[in-house]
């Protein structure tokens, strides 16, 4: 489980905070709607452009007068949706 934390913080750090949503929403949705991956593609879709969405118009409107970066507002909705999902796991943490 450390290895597969480390690496998606490396595919996160290669592909910038937007990536971020792609590896959360689908986790997300797998424990809303179960593991049939005919609704989870497109559901996470949906989700994922959604929470984009609410990412760019928060980073649009908390600073009115200039623009917040995505990747910072992403990290901020996205990072505790992934801790939560790496420490609820924690009895099953191998190295």
């Amino acid at each position: 489980m450390v290895v597969v934390a480390a690496a998606v913080g490396a595919a996160t750090a290669i592909s910038g905070g937007i990536g971020f949503v792609g590896i959360v929403v689908p986790h997300l949705l797998r424990l809303a709607t179960g593991p049939d991956h005919r609704a989870l593609l497109v559901n996470s879709g949906l989700l994922g452009a959604s929470l984009l969405l609410l990412a760019d118009v928060v980073s649009r409107s908390i600073v009115a007068p200039s623009e917040l970066p995505i990747g910072i507002v992403t990290a901020v909705i996205g990072g505790p949706f992934f801790l939560w999902i790496l420490l609820r796991r924690r009895g099953s943490l191998e190295i």
